[in-house]
């Protein structure tokens, strides 16, 4: 299909770990790149044929590519016009513009076509195959030689191949072909053959198959072929798809019947100096699409990757396997479900493991398969890798068939993190936040920032990749009761490429601990949704351990209230159309666990509340240990055991009321809860067992009793919790009870008059002006007055907070100390001016130890005695300072201020 390397390109592979490969020189390590994937992702400007690139090959600094095209264009942007290159171009590696080698590869009737190219082991000439019968009027038959140096033909190699050739290797002396031919130069040779590198002179090498040969390539010893294809024998002899011949003869040395399912071919093989690599398409079921790697030593198997979705393409190189395909599919080795394709990927050598290499392509014309064809080429002392096909777009922008990767120059940043901040109890906020994807690095460093400050006050590194970006969290311990606090949080590769902020995530600290979800976190949740999420698609898991989080799919409705527990928490809203939540991490769950959920609904269609599935965005497949409602509002809880087993209430809850949802399974058997009350039991203790995801709000019921109209969800949920063992009766009823204690009540209490004095405008009144400040010299001094409640019966004022927001305007912080201050004498917004201005006492009720530059909200604790015996009546504070930096704030009045200044003020038990 594509290159092949003989025992000197093998020898060049073997010094890969010592920096060179194919003969190109010192390879530079990219250190900005997560080891050991070798190239960015970063897509480079590239001239792009018009059709289909199936082969490429490199020599001294120019990539050869062969395919079905008639011209080649300049990359968007480019300069430069659309040139004629019938089947063939030749670019620098370096630029990926064309060079001045021109060929034409052309046949009389029908489609020429290239669908081979590879070097000599020199590099002094290159092989085509394809179905051609000229190369710039000089006649051939479907293989020719192009001496490098002139990119001309060399007409004493003339080989007849009757077909289709796809595929080439070479040593000194030997071509080996593999494609559709039957004969060559009139002798029977069945899909195989080998000619003298020369003359092109048949050899007597004969390894007969029945069906197309795709892939050819020579152990590095030069002592046999590793043929690929569709076959099913080669000598008579049953071997399915792969097979290994002697070099001399073409005598099987080693057949594979039964290796490769029946259904799937080899398309690729590729070789280093420990084994040999190969690239396989299926098609109908039961196929395996993915890649296999097997030992030099003794041609056996060292690992079999079984992702889905056809693989055309093979390419080691320094320990890492790139491949070409559109793997959609990589539940079976533990990696994602069935979804999106990703047509570009980088493994070990060693394993399966997916590496932190994703860039990607669409399918494009054609098939519709994607890339076909990878190598390597090197231009200034640079690698590139090259990647040809018949895609149309190269990471979401316009590119045809052909494009390629540098070793070094990483631009690419990571997406903006999307965070989220809870507090349970005083003194601690936990800030979380679903992992940034970057293309080329799985390794990435996190900075969180409070206040909108300039230095970051904590610093997370975590790992990520395409299809696993777990939570990441960081824990603010210097977080004081009663104040509010935003955070944000940037990721950054290597190289220092960083995104930009998180959009803020701000938090109230309480003043006693948060008694229902402290409750959830001591029982043990390993999965805790509270959904209090304010911004799509990231669903924060409030667990101790906090690495289950959840991602919204179609967009539900979020921050529904009020909430199941009292307090200020918050439910999610599902349409009973497409919308759901589904975990970010693959699991498997063991003999004991515990569902829980709160709900609220008046549908009359039912849907699925909570399950376990193995897949995430679509339906799933496998699906039990859920939770769902009949259409007449009833509940159903079941597991799979071979059969359907379920226990199902007699009661409806679809009665637009909150109510609370325990399922339970283990050593004692199922049980359900309903509001803290047992409403069945089961004495089954099996379940399906497989690995798959948690999800709410959708998934399948295909074949489970009383199966409702819809299983998507139309309703809320809160409060969704997953644990690893039985909750007890009594535990059930303790979250219950906890849901609906009385929580303490907060208040928010916006400014009702804001301004500010000015010693340089003594006369001038800002009552309306949008903005306050403060400063010592020369003077500025901020006025605020609060209409303060009266505090509920029974209760007392715990905490007081006083938050206000910095201006857009350059460096509207300070580094001096604010101080928070009661005013002691008559003032009015409309009326006050430095003149005029009203008195202040002492001592200071708080004070902001400096704000940094930066548009943000800033909050300071405040004497709760002082402001206790000012409720039920207006109160008044000044900001002041003794310093020089002037600090300057939005009022009210403007609506960046987004109600700020602003008092929040929580009361509770005396």
């Amino acid at each position: 299909m594509r290159r092949s390397r003989g025992p000197a390109a093998a020898l060049a592979l073997c010094l890969a770990g010592t920096g060179a490969f194919l003969g190109l020189g010192p390879v530079p390590q990219a250190a900005a790149i997560t080891p050991p994937v070798a190239f960015t992702a970063d897509a480079l400007p590239t001239w792009q044929p018009n059709g289909i690139v199936w082969a490429l090959a490199e020599a001294g600094g120019t990539v050869f590519v062969g395919g079905t095209f008639s011209a080649v264009r300049p990359p968007a942007g480019g300069a430069g016009g659309e040139r004629p290159a019938v089947n063939f171009a030749a670019l620098d590696a370096a630029t990926g513009a064309p060079t001045s080698c021109t060929l034409s590869f052309t046949i009389g009737s029908g489609t020429a076509t290239v669908r081979a190219l590879t070097l000599s082991p020199d590099k002094k000439t290159l092989y085509a195959g394809g179905y051609f019968g000229a190369v710039n009027g000089t006649p051939v038959s479907s293989m020719a030689a192009i001496d490098v140096a002139t990119c001309t033909v060399k007409p004493s190699f003339r080989p007849a191949f009757a077909a289709t050739v796809r595929a080439i290797a070479v040593t000194g002396d030997t071509v080996y072909a593999g494609g559709d031919f039957l004969t060559v130069s009139g002798q029977p040779r069945q899909r195989f053959a080998a000619v003298g590198a020369g003359d092109g002179a048949l050899r007597p090498f004969r390894a007969d198959a029945d069906e197309p040969g795709r892939a050819v390539e020579v152990t590095p010893d030069g002592g046999n072929v590793l043929l690929g294809g569709d076959f099913f024998t080669v000598n008579g002899t049953n071997t399915h798809a792969l097979a290994v011949v002697d070099a001399a003869s073409g005598a099987l040395t080693k057949g594979y019947p039964g290796f490769i399912e029946t259904n799937s071919v080899v398309k690729d093989i590729a070789t280093d100096a420990t084994g040999f690599y190969t690239a396989n398409e299926g098609t109908g079921g039961g196929v395996f699409d993915g890649r296999i790697a097997l030992n030099l030593s003794d041609f056996g198997q060292r690992w079999r990757d079984t992702c889905l979705g056809a693989t055309q393409a093979v390419l080691p190189y320094r320990g890492v396997l790139y491949s070409a395909s559109h793997a959609h599919d990589c539940s079976s080795v533990g990696e994602y479900p069935d979804g999106q394709r990703h047509h570009l990927l980088a493994q070990p050598t060693t394993g399966v493991g997916k590496l932190g290499w994703a860039p990607d392509t669409n399918d494009g014309v054609g098939e519709g398969i994607g890339p076909r064809v990878m190598t390597v080429g090197s231009g200034d002392g640079t690698p590139y890798l090259w990647v040809g096909g018949e895609f149309t777009t190269v990471n979401g922008s316009a590119q045809q068939s052909l494009t390629r990767f540098s070793s070094t120059g990483d631009t690419g940043a990571p997406t903006v993190p999307v965070a989220s901040a809870a507090s349970f109890r005083p003194g601690e906020v936990q800030v979380r936040w679903r992992t940034s994807l970057d293309l080329d690095d799985s390794a990435l460093t996190y900075r969180i920032y409070r206040n909108g400050a300039a230095s970051p006050i904590g610093t997370v590194t975590a790992d990520s990749l395409f299809f696993k970006r777990p939570q990441a969290s960081w824990t603010d311990t210097t977080a004081q009761p009663g104040q509010s606090y935003t955070y944000r949080v940037t990721a950054s590769d290597a190289a220092g490429n960083t995104s930009a902020l998180s959009a803020p995530a701000g938090v109230t600290v309480p003043t006693s601990a948060e008694a229902y979800a402290n409750q959830v976190r001591a029982d043990g949740a390993q999965l805790y949704w509270r959904y209090d999420d304010t911004v799509l698609p990231y669903v924060a898991d409030s667990s101790d351990g906090g690495n289950q989080a959840g991602v919204h799919h179609y967009a539900p409705a979020l921050r529904q209230g009020p909430g199941a527990v009292a307090g200020p928490s918050t439910a999610i809203g599902f349409n009973g159309t497409d919308a759901h939540v589904y975990a970010d991490r693959r699991q498997t769950v063991g003999a004991g666990y515990s569902i829980e959920t709160w709900f609220k609904t008046g549908t009359t269609r039912g849907g699925k509340l909570v399950g376990f599935g193995n897949q995430q965005t679509n339906g799933s497949s496998q699906y039990d240990k859920h939770v769902y409602m009949t259409d007449d509002g009833r509940l159903v809880y079941g597991v799979y055991t071979g059969a359907t087993r379920t226990i199902t209430t007699t009661a409806a809850y679809n009665d637009d009321k909150w109510h609370h949802v325990v399922a339970t399974q283990g050593p004692g058997g199922m049980a359900l809860y309903v509001d803290g009350v047992q409403r069945g039991t089961l004495g089954v203790t099996t379940h399906e067992n497989f690995a798959g995801y948690w999800r709410a709000g959708f998934d399948g019921l295909g074949g489970w009793p009383d199966r409702p109209t819809s299983e998507h969800w139309a309703g809320l949920l809160d409060e969704t919790a997953i644990y690893p063992a039985v909750l007890s009766a009594a535990q059930v009823q303790n979250h219950f009870a906890l849901a609906s204690a009385p929580a303490d009540p907060v208040v928010q209490v916006t400014a009702a008059e804001d301004t500010y004095a000015n010693a340089g405008a003594p006369g001038t009144n800002y009552g309306t002006s949008g903005s306050l400040a403060v400063r010592g010299t020369s003077l500025y001094t901020s006025y605020l007055r609060f209409d303060l409640p009266a505090a509920p019966a029974g209760k007392v004022l715990k905490s007081a907070t006083l938050s206000v927001k910095t201006s857009t305007m350059a460096g509207a912080g300070t580094t001096d100390t604010v101080s928070v201050v009661p005013v002691t004498g008559a003032w009015t917004e409309a009326g006050t001016t430095y003149d005029n201005r009203p008195g202040t006492g002492a001592p200071a009720l708080g004070a902001f130890p400096g704000v940094p530059d930066g548009s943000a909200v800033h909050t300071a604790g405040l004497n709760t005695a002082a402001l206790a015996g000012a409720l039920g009546g207006p109160y008044s504070l000044a900001l002041t300072s003794a310093g020089t930096d002037a600090l300057w704030l939005w009022s009210s009045e403007a609506a960046a201020g987004e109600a700020t200044p602003r008092l929040t003020l929580t009361f509770g038990a005396p």
